[in-house]
Protein backbone atom coordinates (compact mmCIF):
# COMPACT_ATOMS: atom_id res chain seq x y z
CA UNK A 1 0.00 0.00 0.00
CA UNK A 2 2.55 2.45 1.15
CA UNK A 3 5.98 2.75 3.27
CA UNK A 4 4.36 2.63 6.43
CA UNK A 5 1.47 0.23 5.66
CA UNK A 6 2.93 -2.20 3.00
CA UNK A 7 0.24 -4.40 4.46
CA UNK A 8 3.31 -7.33 3.92
CA UNK A 9 5.55 -8.46 6.48
CA UNK A 10 8.27 -6.27 6.83
CA UNK A 11 10.83 -9.32 5.31
CA UNK A 12 8.34 -9.42 2.35
CA UNK A 13 8.33 -5.68 1.85
CA UNK A 14 11.91 -5.73 1.49
CA UNK A 15 11.81 -8.60 -0.88
CA UNK A 16 9.48 -6.87 -3.19
CA UNK A 17 11.50 -3.12 -2.87
CA UNK A 18 14.67 -5.45 -3.88
CA UNK A 19 13.56 -6.60 -7.38
CA UNK A 20 12.70 -2.69 -8.22
CA UNK A 21 16.44 -2.00 -7.06
CA UNK A 22 17.63 -4.72 -9.57
CA UNK A 23 15.35 -2.63 -12.06
CA UNK A 24 16.86 0.60 -10.91
CA UNK A 25 20.29 -0.72 -11.06
CA UNK A 26 20.27 -2.13 -14.52
CA UNK A 27 18.49 1.20 -16.19
CA UNK A 28 21.58 2.99 -14.04
CA UNK A 29 24.11 0.68 -16.16
CA UNK A 30 22.47 1.60 -19.16
CA UNK A 31 22.29 5.07 -18.55
CA UNK A 32 26.04 5.17 -17.33
CA UNK A 33 26.77 3.01 -20.35
CA UNK A 34 24.84 5.47 -22.92
CA UNK A 35 25.80 8.60 -20.89
CA UNK A 36 26.93 10.67 -24.44
CA UNK A 37 24.14 9.24 -26.26
CA UNK A 38 21.41 10.83 -24.02
CA UNK A 39 19.53 13.94 -25.23
CA UNK A 40 19.90 15.44 -21.72
CA UNK A 41 16.86 18.38 -21.83
CA UNK A 42 14.14 15.39 -23.02
CA UNK A 43 15.17 13.23 -20.41
CA UNK A 44 14.75 15.57 -17.73
CA UNK A 45 11.13 16.72 -18.95
CA UNK A 46 10.44 12.67 -18.91
CA UNK A 47 11.66 12.02 -15.60
CA UNK A 48 9.98 15.16 -14.08
CA UNK A 49 6.36 15.40 -15.69
CA UNK A 50 5.64 11.86 -13.83
CA UNK A 51 5.71 13.98 -10.99
CA UNK A 52 4.26 16.91 -11.64
CA UNK A 53 1.32 15.59 -13.39
CA UNK A 54 1.12 12.50 -11.15
CA UNK A 55 2.42 13.42 -7.20
CA UNK A 56 2.98 16.77 -6.65
CA UNK A 57 -0.64 18.07 -7.32
CA UNK A 58 -1.89 15.36 -4.71
CA UNK A 59 0.82 16.19 -2.08
CA UNK A 60 -0.01 20.14 -2.52
CA UNK A 61 -4.12 19.03 -1.87
CA UNK A 62 -3.18 16.45 1.51
CA UNK A 63 -1.06 19.68 2.90
CA UNK A 64 -3.70 21.84 2.41
CA UNK A 65 -6.22 19.24 3.31
CA UNK A 66 -5.18 19.31 7.36
CA UNK A 67 -5.33 15.38 6.78
CA UNK A 68 -9.00 15.30 5.94
CA UNK A 69 -9.50 13.15 2.89
CA UNK A 70 -8.51 14.73 -0.72
CA UNK A 71 -10.48 13.91 -4.17
CA UNK A 72 -9.56 10.62 -5.50
CA UNK A 73 -8.51 12.15 -8.80
CA UNK A 74 -5.40 12.64 -6.79
CA UNK A 75 -5.18 9.09 -6.29
CA UNK A 76 -5.78 7.86 -9.72
CA UNK A 77 -3.47 10.58 -11.61
CA UNK A 78 -0.86 9.51 -9.31
CA UNK A 79 -1.34 5.49 -9.69
CA UNK A 80 -1.63 6.14 -13.66
CA UNK A 81 1.72 8.23 -14.26
CA UNK A 82 3.29 5.66 -11.67
CA UNK A 83 2.11 2.89 -13.47
CA UNK A 84 4.65 0.89 -15.85
CA UNK A 85 1.91 -0.05 -18.10
CA UNK A 86 1.32 3.94 -18.96
CA UNK A 87 5.26 4.72 -18.93
CA UNK A 88 5.81 1.92 -21.36
CA UNK A 89 2.73 3.44 -23.70
CA UNK A 90 4.55 6.60 -23.33
CA UNK A 91 7.71 4.83 -24.17
CA UNK A 92 6.19 3.53 -27.07
CA UNK A 93 4.51 6.85 -28.59
CA UNK A 94 7.87 8.23 -28.12
CA UNK A 95 9.42 5.91 -30.68
CA UNK A 96 6.98 5.79 -32.74
CA UNK A 97 6.31 10.05 -32.86
CA UNK A 98 9.85 11.36 -32.33
CA UNK A 99 11.95 8.57 -32.63
CA UNK A 100 13.62 5.66 -30.16
CA UNK A 101 16.25 6.86 -27.86
CA UNK A 102 18.58 6.47 -24.52
CA UNK A 103 16.95 9.45 -23.02
CA UNK A 104 13.88 7.04 -22.18
CA UNK A 105 15.76 4.98 -19.98
CA UNK A 106 14.69 7.69 -17.28
CA UNK A 107 11.10 6.47 -17.39
CA UNK A 108 12.21 2.73 -15.87
CA UNK A 109 14.74 4.71 -13.83
CA UNK A 110 12.34 7.31 -11.96
CA UNK A 111 9.99 4.17 -11.01
CA UNK A 112 12.36 1.88 -10.19
CA UNK A 113 13.41 4.47 -7.63
CA UNK A 114 10.52 5.03 -6.74
CA UNK A 115 9.37 1.70 -5.81
CA UNK A 116 13.03 0.38 -4.87
CA UNK A 117 14.83 3.25 -3.07
CA UNK A 118 11.58 4.82 -1.06
CA UNK A 119 8.63 1.93 -1.55
CA UNK A 120 6.18 4.14 -2.87
CA UNK A 121 3.75 1.17 -4.49
CA UNK A 122 0.21 2.30 -5.93
CA UNK A 123 -2.00 4.62 -3.82
CA UNK A 124 -5.33 3.52 -2.33
CA UNK A 125 -8.63 5.41 -2.00
CA UNK A 126 -8.97 3.61 1.73
CA UNK A 127 -5.65 5.50 2.81
CA UNK A 128 -4.34 9.12 3.63
CA UNK A 129 -2.57 10.49 0.03
CA UNK A 130 0.82 10.72 1.80
CA UNK A 131 2.63 7.47 3.99
CA UNK A 132 0.49 7.88 7.73
CA UNK A 133 0.60 4.90 9.71
CA UNK A 134 -2.45 2.60 9.91
CA UNK A 135 -3.44 1.06 13.02
CA UNK A 136 -4.98 -1.61 11.29
CA UNK A 137 -1.58 -2.45 9.93
CA UNK A 138 0.29 -2.19 13.51
CA UNK A 139 -2.31 -5.26 14.82
CA UNK A 140 -1.80 -6.96 11.68
CA UNK A 141 2.08 -7.10 12.69
CA UNK A 142 1.40 -7.74 16.45
CA UNK A 143 -0.61 -10.50 15.34
CA UNK A 144 2.03 -11.65 13.48
CA UNK A 145 4.30 -11.41 16.39
CA UNK A 146 6.76 -9.26 14.32
CA UNK A 147 8.16 -5.73 15.49
CA UNK A 148 6.90 -2.51 14.26
CA UNK A 149 9.56 -1.18 11.14
CA UNK A 150 10.85 2.51 12.07
CA UNK A 151 8.40 5.08 11.34
CA UNK A 152 9.20 6.86 7.98
CA UNK A 153 6.86 9.58 6.21
CA UNK A 154 6.33 12.66 8.10
CA UNK A 155 7.88 14.13 10.74
CA UNK A 156 6.11 13.12 13.62
CA UNK A 157 3.85 10.72 11.88
CA UNK A 158 0.45 13.01 11.57
CA UNK A 159 -3.17 11.75 12.35
CA UNK A 160 -5.03 12.17 9.42
CA UNK A 161 -8.06 14.29 10.62
CA UNK A 162 -11.60 12.77 10.13
CA UNK A 163 -10.11 10.39 7.48
CA UNK A 164 -12.89 8.00 6.03
CA UNK A 165 -11.81 4.59 5.33
CA UNK A 166 -13.26 2.41 2.63
CA UNK A 167 -16.34 1.07 3.57
CA UNK A 168 -16.70 -2.89 3.45
CA UNK A 169 -19.13 -4.11 0.38
CA UNK A 170 -21.64 -5.10 2.60
CA UNK A 171 -21.85 -2.05 4.89
CA UNK A 172 -24.73 0.56 4.88
CA UNK A 173 -24.34 4.01 5.46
Amino acid sequence: MDQANPFETPRTFSLHRAEYLVGLAVTTGLIIAHLGEIRWLPALALFLYIDLIGYLPGAVAFRRSGGRPIAKTYYVLYNVMHSLITQGAVAALWCWLVEPEWALLVLPFHLFGDRGLFGNFTKSFALPFEPVRQQGYLRLLDDLGLAHPKAVGHDGEPTPVDHVPARSAGAVR
